[in-house]
C-alpha cells in the first residue's frame, strides 16, 4: 500500500475482541487487514444500496408519480395484511 495513511480509532472492547480473534484465527494478518476488509464490505453494500435506489425504487417511483392510480390506498393494504396475519395466526393454532 503505497499511499496508505495511518489513523487512529477508539473502538469498544466488543469489536477490538473481535479484531484480534480474527488475526488469531490466521485469516488476517494484521488488524489493519480486518479493519479494510470490513470497510471494502461497507464499501460494497454502500454500493449495493444505491444501485437498488438508482435501478429498482426511482423507477418505480417516478412511474407512480406520473399515475398515482397504479397505487393501493393504505387502508386497503392494512386491511389484507391483518386478514393475511389473522389467517396464518389461526393456521399456526390448528396446526399447534
Amino acid at each position: 500500500m503505497s499511499s496508505a495513511q495511518k489513523r487512529t480509532f477508539s473502538l469498544p472492547r466488543q469489536q477490538a475482541k473481535f479484531i484480534d480473534a480474527q488475526v488469531r484465527t490466521g485469516a488476517y494478518a494484521s488488524a489493519s487487514e480486518v479493519v479494510r476488509a470490513g470497510l471494502r464490505a461497507l464499501q460494497e453494500r454502500d454500493a449495493a444500496i444505491a444501485h437498488w435506489l438508482k435501478s429498482e425504487v426511482v423507477p418505480v417511483y417516478d412511474a407512480m408519480r406520473a399515475d398515482p392510480k397504479r397505487g393501493i390506498p393504505a387502508a386497503k393494504v392494512f386491511v389484507d395484511l391483518r386478514a393475511h396475519h389473522s389467517a396464518r395466526s389461526k393456521a399456526r393454532k390448528r396446526g399447534a
